[in-house]
């Protein structure tokens, strides 16, 4: 099993299932893939890798989420693990949130949807590189 993860977070299931679809099938088993609905589920998978020792190389998050939004969520990663990729993945353009998400979160990239699998890849693979 490896010791690097990639987390997804989104509050859509079909979106999240696309996301898993596509890692494994460009990543194979070079990641753990780990999901979430929400960005307090998130936290809690981000505990539960820390604790068995799964580092976590980047986060993949939706933008539009209930509660928490992608910007806020990704800079409160972003001060808690300054050296984790952030990308957000929205279908809603708002520039200030994502303008905001570069300044606090130190974010990588913004991928929006409907995206193409070689541009998550493309993404990715720099992010990691």
């Amino acid at each position: 099993m490896s010791d690097a993860a990639i987390l997804c977070v989104d509050d859509e299931v079909s979106i999240l299932r696309v996301l898993k679809e596509q890692l494994k099938r460009l990543f194979g088993r070079q990641y753990v893939y780990e999901f979430a609905q929400s960005a307090e589920e998130a936290w809690q998978v981000i505990d539960e890798l820390e604790q068995e020792q799964i580092k976590i190389l980047i986060i993949v998050s939706d933008w539009l989420m209930p509660n928490v939004r992608g910007d806020e969520f990704l800079a409160q990663v972003h001060r808690r693990f300054p050296e984790m990729v952030t990308v957000m993945l929205t279908g809603q353009v708002d520039e200030a949130a994502i303008e905001r998400a570069r300044l606090e979160a130190n974010l990588y990239a913004c991928i929006y949807k409907p995206w193409t699998e070689e541009e998550l890849q493309q993404v990715i693979e720099m992010a990691l590189s």
